[in-house]
């Protein structure tokens, strides 16, 4: 750690206490990884190559003691997702403070086109949840509910309040956003996010341009702390009056 609370080196344990979770209420916290020149990918349409494993010491850590990962439908089908399980040296750590074994992968879907056969549906510790719209289809819906625990919203499209107002009702007030850029960037323009927490990768990959459209204003968060590894920064930001 380079800035923020303490310095020098941190090992695996040293890494999750500098993303301490607060004691009540819901918490939405965002893990991106991005090149110098903006890109969310790499050549290969995924993150792992621009990322590295300290990068990915930190992704797990962000995640470690979440009750709930949400991820956009696009990223689950290009990053291909694998079973959402927790490490075997946290459950009862977990378990002890009231929380399941490891974390719910919460998916936004529009479509309900997912990769119901892999392994994040047939293998996660806990059954995931799909959040979708009131327009998609009623025989991918049917689909759907054989393969997770289908939450309808009342709107055509899924909101991030929907989002985090369904998984605090069930007891999942501990959130991770995970992306990709678009479903990041709704949360932000809704005031949803309280943690990001962006690693900045030493490369360029010249893959900046994306759909979507600038917000109605910038949201300014405020550094926390950045950690320094093999040429990347890995950034904790707060939203104004966050603090935690």
């Amino acid at each position: 750690m380079i800035l923020g609370p303490t310095s020098g080196d941190l090992d695996d344990d040293a890494v999750a206490a500098a993303y301490p979770w607060p004691e009540e209420g819901p918490w939405v916290r965002a893990m991106m990884v991005t090149t110098l020149d903006g890109a969310a990918a790499g050549p290969d349409g995924t993150s792992d190559s621009i990322s590295s494993s300290v990068d990915k010491a930190v992704f797990d850590a962000v995640r470690r003691f979440a009750d709930a990962v949400v991820v956009g439908a696009g990223t689950i089908r290009a990053e291909g997702y694998g079973a959402m399980r927790a490490k075997p040296a946290d459950v009862g750590r977990r378990t002890a403070a009231g929380q399941a074994a490891a974390p719910v992968i919460a998916i936004v879907s529009g479509s309900l086109d997912l990769p119901w056969e892999s392994e994040l549906f047939t293998g996660s510790t806990q059954r995931p949840v799909v959040l979708t719209g009131s327009g998609a289809p009623t025989s991918a819906r049917d689909t759907a509910s054989q393969h997770c625990d289908l939450v309808v919203a009342p709107e055509e499209r899924v909101t991030p309040s929907f989002v985090v107002d369904t998984l605090v009702a069930r007891g999942l007030r501990r959130i991770v956003c995970e992306g990709g850029p678009s479903l990041l960037e709704r949360f932000v323009a809704e005031g949803r996010l309280d943690e990001a927490d962006i690693t900045v990768s030493p490369v360029f990959a010249g893959l900046t341009e994306r759909a979507g459209g600038a917000q109605d204003a910038v949201r300014h968060f405020d550094l926390a702390h950045v950690i320094h590894a093999e040429g990347f920064l890995m950034n904790r930001y707060l939203a104004p009056g966050g603090g935690r």
